[in-house]
């Protein structure tokens, strides 16, 4: 038989669990916004990779595109380029030595960053004693794979992250 007290305190559990549930219902809808504040935004987002069409770009030039708000470099080389890059792997002045071919996916497209690792400028294409890049702030000279072959820049222009969608195709980030 059941009691008032066994009664009482079964209602008192029930309200226990009830109130317990309800505050942890009500503690995950006040963090929830600090928590979800911490995403990217849409237009975070939205640069966080860019597609690039490489029909557009003929063979022997080169095109830049922004991403994150910064150039990307992106060379057609002829197979004359390709050959003078795997050829130059074990130069003498190689500051920062590393061979061509981990620096691209495909011979043909070099993609990389435009922005001279000494103190940010951003090289021309096509200068230099190298048949690559100048960068006029300091006179960094950098080879057909983005190599730094002379100058005060310490490293390679920076090779981005990218990944080939189709033959023509490429999508950064």
């Amino acid at each position: 038989m059941t009691t008032n007290n066994d009664v009482a305190e079964e209602r008192r559990n029930f309200l226990y669990i009830a109130t317990g549930a309800a505050g942890a219902i009500a503690a995950g809808a006040a963090v929830w916004p600090l928590i979800n504040q911490m995403n990217p935004s849409k237009d975070v987002l939205a640069l966080s990779s860019i597609e690039v069409n490489l029909t557009n770009i003929p063979e022997g030039q080169s095109a830049v595109f922004l991403w994150r708000g910064n150039p990307i470099f992106i060379r057609h080389r002829t197979a004359l380029e390709i050959a003078e890059a795997q050829a130059s792997d074990t130069a003498d002045d190689l500051i920062d030595p590393e061979a061509d071919a981990d620096r691209v996916q495909r011979p043909e497209w070099l993609v990389m960053s435009g922005v001279c690792t000494h103190l940010g400028c951003v090289p021309l294409d096509q200068q230099g004693d190298f048949g690559g890049w100048f960068c006029p702030c300091h006179g960094s000279h950098y080879d057909i794979s983005g190599r730094i072959r002379k100058g005060p820049a310490p490293t390679n222009l920076p090779i981005v992250e990218y990944v080939f969608l189709d033959n023509t195709t490429i999508r950064i980030g």
